[in-house]
């Protein structure tokens, strides 16, 4: 399946030409639906999922998705249980074929959705399994970057901005300069692009200003308004170093220094900690998912760890 839509020529910026109106308007649904997902990452899950149920049924043209029934989700869904695959996986690959077929009901390509119906595993537990930092932990991070130097700076302040304001990695790289400089009843704010083209504004944490500015005065780009906030120290491959830093970037920078520290972990348990630690302090539970930026506050509550922290153990509370 084609994955975009035929682009439009510029040479005529007012107006279609009869073949691009008909190519346009021939377009599939199926092939409308992929090319309307913005977010790099979604596009990517949903590509990886569509491409499986394709090699499994030996779809070869996307009308065809229009006969697919019941039985077929059902074979598909146990053909993955049969390579191992975990629940959480098989769950996120029907829902990305769910996705599909919600919109070519939308638009009247099919009469219903053949997922409707189709029991799919069941989650393990009410938490997700990316784990949540101690408080302690989580100290000793923000302070592992302690050299006086530019790179230091800046990891310091990419994993102020993580643990204080909960991003996600490609919500951080999208930040721009500006966007640490917006204020709301006098308190600075920080404007978060999240997904599908949502914006919210987070109140500045001090210290993350603090940080935040000090890289911005050794790094010498505080005055680029829309450029990068976060850039890359060395780009051996150009030269040029005025990109954001990349999302896996973000993951080797957080990697590295808690692997170092003795626990290894991935950017997005900064995020859990965050959300953990906030719940922990008593904030409102609706109040956190619109700090996160999620739809559904079932979402949020896979974030609470405040149950399954190793600190909190009863083991840590005996004394003899």
């Amino acid at each position: 399946m084609s994955s975009t839509v035929a682009p439009v020529s510029t040479q005529n910026a007012r107006l279609l030409t009869a073949a691009e109106f008909h190519r346009l308007a021939v377009v599939p649904p199926e092939v409308e639906w992929f090319a309307n997902l913005s977010n790099p990452s979604t596009r990517r899950a949903y590509e990886n999922a569509v491409k499986d149920f394709v090699h499994f049924t030996g779809i070869e043209r996307p009308e065809e998705f229009r006969t697919v029934t019941r039985a077929h989700i059902i074979a598909w869904r146990d053909e993955l249980a049969r390579r191992g695959l975990g629940g959480s996986t098989i769950r996120h690959r029907l829902a990305s074929l769910a996705s599909l077929f919600e919109y070519l009901c939308d638009r009247n390509a099919v009469t219903h959705n053949p997922l409707k119906g189709v029991e799919r595993p069941r989650t393990e537990r009410g938490e997700g399994k990316t784990p949540a930092l101690g408080n302690h932990q989580a100290r000793e991070l923000l302070d592992a970057p302690a050299a006086d130097t530019l790179k230091s700076k800046r990891d310091r302040a990419i994993l102020s901005t993580l643990l204080f304001h909960a991003l996600r990695r490609e919500e951080l790289c999208k930040l721009k300069v500006k966007d640490f400089r917006h204020a709301c009843k006098g308190l600075p704010h920080l404007k978060v692009s999240g997904k599908g083209g949502k914006t919210r504004y987070l109140p500045l944490h001090s210290g993350t200003n603090g940080r935040i500015n000090d890289y911005l005065d050794t790094a010498g780009h505080g005055t680029d308004e829309n450029g990068a906030l976060f850039r890359p120290i060395r780009n051996n491959r150009t030269g040029h170093l005025e990109r954001a830093i990349t999302a896996d970037g973000v993951y080797r920078l957080v990697r590295c220094y808690s692997t170092q520290l003795g626990f290894k972990i991935g950017a997005h348990a900064l995020r859990v900690t965050a959300a953990t630690n906030a719940l922990d302090h008593q904030a409102d539970i609706a109040k956190v998912r619109e700090w996160l930026g999620h739809a559904n506050i079932a979402t949020t509550r896979i974030y609470d760890h405040r149950r399954t922290r190793p600190e909190d153990s009863p083991t840590f509370k005996v004394a003899y």
